[in-house]
């Protein structure tokens, strides 16, 4: 019998969980390297490797006993990507892909070099002023860390001179290097999911994403807009991801805005919180579209199996639930799909699992997922 192929993840959290299951339903062995024990990933797999990528010695080791490597975000350093490249590793996002990506000015650059809509953006250095920048991009504008920004972190709004100066100290904590955008009156938030091999590209539809505190709370798949629009938005997240040479899958987030113009807010290099829903709703989930991704193996069918579907994130609150009382509360629904993550530990607003169900009625399984997530305390 022939060896397994064995899949390398950096990262161990919900999404490199995820794409275990989806792998290990396939056959296939996973690796992950974490930088500490009792990951939701290590959870699933006896090769669970403790450290990170800053030190060669242990990546080298890791990614020997792997075919192929992936990350679960795009937070590794893309010199850490090129140095497994270099040793004949493949990864997926290549190191040229995670080097467009990682930095949000770059990222923006590339995009709107490709002609792709954009908000209006400028670097941000130690000599601007308020003033300078709301010039040229408006106020309020949006002061953004060029990295290692998520789930709201690393963004701050900016009316005047006293916010900003507030959020420059504030982010320059998370990256020293700085853009600002100009702010979207947006009217919805949308996301595309899309997944690309050498031989294929595939989009899932179109989703609403509503955010709670910056974090994505609820998706609405698909999301109520025009025909005309949802092709729009999938052309727009398919050439995005050919600018940055993309193959894997990708999350694409847009604005929609009130004129009906779509731009691009930014993209992730891996499977999306805007794709849980993929897992009961879609004939093949982004999970497992994305390792089929990068094995270079045949894409499944992104339609859904059924007309709706709403997700929502089940975010830690102030008194969680024993996990008694949880599950006789969440499973309670015949028709809802639980997940639950695993982590260590709850805080408030910390993603801990997510919540899922699928049906004919929109407004009707909107109404009840709504109502089981109040109910519900991780």
């Amino acid at each position: 019998m022939s060896k397994k192929i064995c899949i390398g993840i950096l990262g161990g959290g919900q999404l490199a969980k995820m794409s275990t299951l989806a792998a290990s339903r396939l056959g296939f062995d996973i690796s992950i390297m974490v930088k500490e024990m009792h990951s939701p990933a290590g959870q699933l797999t006896h090769h669970e490797s403790i450290g990170w990528v800053d030190d060669e010695l242990h990546l080298r080791s890791f990614a020997q006993h792997c075919d192929v490597v992936t990350l679960e975000n795009e937070f590794v350093d893309h010199h850490r990507i090129e140095f497994l490249e270099k040793h004949g590793k493949k990864v997926y996002p290549s190191s040229v892909t995670i080097g467009l990506i990682q930095d949000k000015l770059l990222q923006k650059q590339t995009l709107k070099k490709n002609k792709i809509p954009v908000p209006a953006f400028i670097e941000v250095t130690a000599d601007h002023t308020f003033a300078q920048i709301a010039k040229k991009l408006g106020s309020p504008f949006v002061l953004k860390s060029r990295k290692m920004g998520y789930d709201g972190y690393g963004n701050a709004l900016v009316n005047d001179e006293k916010e900003f100066h507030s959020a420059v100290r504030h982010l320059s904590n998370r990256h020293n290097n700085l853009l600002a955008e100009a702010f979207v009156h947006f009217t919805m938030e949308l996301a595309v999911m899309v997944v690309r091999t050498p031989n294929e590209i595939r989009t899932y539809p179109v989703v609403q994403t509503i955010q709670k505190n910056h974090i994505c709370h609820t998706v609405i798949a698909p999301a109520q807009i025009s025909k005309a629009l949802a092709k729009k938005a999938e052309e727009i997240a398919v050439a995005s991801v050919k600018a940055v040479k993309g193959f894997g899958i990708y999350g694409v987030e847009l604005f929609l805005t009130k004129e009906k113009s779509l731009i691009v807010n930014e993209m992730a290099p891996r499977p999306h919180n805007s794709g849980h829903y993929t897992i009961e709703a879609c004939v093949t989930s982004q999970f497992e579209n994305h390792i089929r991704s990068i094995l270079e193996l045949p894409l499944g069918s992104t339609k859904m199996v059924k007309p709706y579907a709403i997700m929502i994130n089940l975010l830690g609150k102030q008194h969680p639930q024993s996990k008694q009382d949880l599950y006789a509360v969440a499973l309670k629904h015949p028709n809802a799909h639980l997940h639950v993550y695993g982590k260590e530990g709850s805080r408030v607003g910390r993603k801990m699992g997510h919540l899922t169900m699928i049906g004919d009625d929109l407004k009707k399984i909107l109404k009840e997922a709504t109502a089981l997530e109040e109910t519900i305390s991780l």
